[in-house]
């Protein structure tokens, strides 16, 4: 794949995708949400936070994806890039079939691409204000953009943590972990995701689509 970063392209051969669970920094919320989910059939995890490897060929830059079925969502999360031995921050969705995610968590990671910015941050210009970079995401629904996620990196476990916790290392790309959606997590079509870094004053943005598959039994 091909990032680019302050002007420059940057090729990096994703040879493990991994999608960082349960990262949430307030332990507390995150038991809640594990609790809630259990009381809907949703497996608890085997440990906080958790590491999901799925399929590197899910990583794509496409403003289009295709699901089976009407079940599935994304979420903005921030994507960690490591490539000879430069480490990069950017900008992608998990999106996940959620009602696949009942009968397995691993499943429905796997089952649905996940669209990612081509723009990335050199991490080094970013890493002593971390926690002040802002993640939004935005859905359509009834025809008009409502906002769906809003918070900063300070609700998710230092990223220095999750990358120590993967093992993270050169040609790896993992999905840090998100923030709650207002109104609860729903399915949508269109999605528009940012990353605002308001002390250099600058963003990443990417939008795309869901399309919906028939389910054939």
């Amino acid at each position: 794949m091909q990032f680019h970063c302050n002007g420059t392209a940057i090729e990096i051969a994703v040879d493990q995708l991994i999608v960082a669970g349960w990262t949430g920094r307030n332990i507390e919320a995150v038991q809640h949400h594990i609790d809630e989910l259990a009381a809907i059939g949703v497996a608890p995890p085997s440990t906080v936070p958790l590491y999901y490897r799925v399929s590197n060929a899910l990583l794509t830059q496409d403003d289009a994806i295709q699901v089976v079925g009407e079940e599935s969502s994304g979420e903005v999360e921030p994507l960690l890039l490591k490539v000879a031995g430069n480490l990069y921050l950017g900008l992608g969705s998990d999106h996940t079939d959620r009602g696949l995610e009942a009968h397995s968590v691993a499943a429905s990671k796997q089952i649905c691409a996940k669209p990612v910015a081509s723009e990335v941050w050199a991490f080094d210009e970013v890493a002593d204000h971390l926690d002040q970079i802002e993640l939004k995401c935005s859905i359509k629904e009834d025809g008009a953009w409502v906002a769906y996620q809003d918070g900063t990196l300070a609700s998710i476990r230092p990223l220095a943590e999750l990358m120590a916790g993967a093992d993270f290392a050169d040609n790896m790309a993992m999905l840090c972990g998100t923030l709650g959606a207002i109104g609860g997590v729903r399915p949508a079509a269109d999605y528009k995701m940012e990353m605002v870094d308001p002390v250099l004053g600058r963003s990443l943005a990417f939008g795309y689509q869901a399309r919906n598959l028939p389910v054939i039994s």
